[in-house]
């Protein structure tokens, strides 16, 4: 069987030595593949090369941090695919739909990165409100000026954080922030009982009401047709003006000229996140040089400790597949009726 795992390049792996999901790595499954009698494909080809690999492929690995969009087209293409996975956490960059009408199960490392997400976005929150990035420029410019770094940072304690989406990201998000003596509001599809909504410290809230009155808003949910462009201009527009955004969830759940015109004008007083899109982000992407920003590349989900557990659960996912087993239920994002 053909195993074709698409991951990130590393140019200087012996400097690496803790980086499982490279394409020098291949999360370590090389010699458990072979062992099993199985051939795995390293590459970071995203684009006609990888067509070319996928043709006689039966298993698909791939990344959200270097994503293969696969879409209807691609998929039709891959006529010997029977799985498609995720190394991590959200598979929009696979059509799933498309997906199983090819009898493609589509698969990801349910709960791998959480706590890294998490911790993630306290410190991109904790970023912006005390306006880190411009004095810590300062520091590799010669510069000294505090009341510059000082005019626009805050204290957290006291603010009003907005959490959208509360599984387990934003969950763990809202514990990690019980400490700081914030005010937390949330908004999901589910609502939370109230023992847990006192356990994590958040009180529900309509979307309208949270971003009209939350000092900082952050993003925790998958990206799917209802939050696609969520944050646009007008919905912008009707948050309480000089708030932050952090969105670590997916790039394209907030329109990016919208976002960089927000930042410009001072109505957002600041964005960060490691989402894109499309993603790698090109050099000439818009939140790269917008005002008031502290992005990061794609990698809060790829500590080293999250690392370790995705190829742990790549390897279950692979060696009850290629038993003939059922991939467990907590791990299929979408998979064809028997």
């Amino acid at each position: 069987m053909k195993v074709v795992a698409v991951l990130y390049p590393d140019d200087n792996p012996d400097r690496h030595p803790d980086v499982l999901a490279s394409a020098v790595r291949g999360l370590d499954l090389g010699d458990h593949l072979a062992d099993a009698g199985h051939e795995l494909v390293l590459t970071s080809e995203t684009g006609e090369k990888l067509d070319e690999l996928l043709t006689d492929a039966e298993v698909l690995i791939t990344t959200p941090f270097w994503p293969v969009y696969f879409d209807a087209d691609r998929i039709a293409k891959a006529s010997s695919l029977k799985l498609a996975i995720t190394a991590g956490i959200g598979s929009d960059h696979i059509d799933s739909d498309a997906a199983v009408e090819h009898g493609i199960t589509v698969a990801e490392v349910t709960g791998s990165n959480v706590v890294a997400v998490a911790e993630h976005n306290v410190l991109q929150i904790l970023a912006l409100v005390r306006n880190f990035v411009p004095a810590h420029e300062q520091v590799a410019n010669g510069d000294w000026d505090v009341a510059e770094a000082s005019q626009e940072a805050h204290d957290l304690e006291g603010k009003t954080v907005g959490i959208i989406g509360l599984g387990a990201i934003g969950g763990r998000t809202a514990l990690r922030l019980k400490g700081f003596d914030v005010t937390m509001l949330y908004h999901a599809r589910h609502r939370r009982s109230p023992a847990e909504e006192a356990t994590l410290g958040v009180r529900y809230a309509r979307l309208d009401h949270l971003l009209e009155t939350s000092d900082v808003v952050c993003v925790a949910v998958p990206l799917t047709d209802g939050s696609r462009a969520l944050f646009n201009a007008e919905r912008i527009a009707s948050m309480k003006k000089g708030a932050w955004i952090v969105n670590t969830a997916r790039g394209a759940i907030a329109d990016a000229d919208a976002v960089r015109e927000a930042c410009e004008s001072g109505q957002l007083a600041g964005y960060a996140g490691d989402t894109w899109y499309p993603q790698p982000a090109p050099a000439d992407h818009p939140w790269r040089t917008m005002p008031r920003n502290a992005m990061t590349i794609h990698y809060s989900g790829m500590t080293v400790e999250s690392q370790v557990k995705i190829a742990d659960g790549v390897r279950e996912i692979l060696d009850l597949f290629l038993a003939g087993e059922p991939v467990p239920e907590d791990y299929v994002v979408a998979a064809p009726q028997e």
